[in-house]
């Protein structure tokens, strides 16, 4: 584990978005392009604490949103404690939905490409 400043400097950028989306949005805007930068943002989360792999992480943030997606074909929604209820709908959902796993797959392709331009422009140089 060290901590990465500058990884949690783009975390804390996404966050900031992230919130102002669910806060603000709604359509295309909320329900996908939310979904697909709620991926980078965990990503993110992920490599400014532990030392891996863009690879390794991006896949590890990918079948994370994935179990998340398929647990709500379950009727977890329903067993939310009470007080915090509003809370875990927004952060684990509540209906599943084919097209968020499309959104997170584009934000897993997303970070690879990016993640191996920037590699591939360090060894350049």
């Amino acid at each position: 584990m060290k901590f990465n400043k500058k990884y949690f400097l783009i975390f804390s950028s996404l966050l900031l978005s992230e919130i102002a989306i669910a806060t603000y949005a709604n359509g295309f805007i909320r329900h996908t392009f939310g979904d697909f930068l709620a991926v980078i943002l965990l990503y993110t989360l992920v490599k400014s604490f532990i030392n891996i792999s863009a690879n390794k992480a991006a896949i590890i943030v990918l079948i994370i949103s994935f179990g998340i997606e398929f647990l709500q074909l379950t009727t977890l929604q329903n067993h939310y404690p009470f007080e915090y209820e509003k809370l875990w709908k927004l952060v684990l959902g509540t209906s599943f939905s084919i097209g968020d796993l499309v959104a997170y797959f584009f934000g897993f392709l997303t970070i690879i490409v990016i993640e191996n331009n920037i590699k591939n422009w360090h060894e350049a140089s």
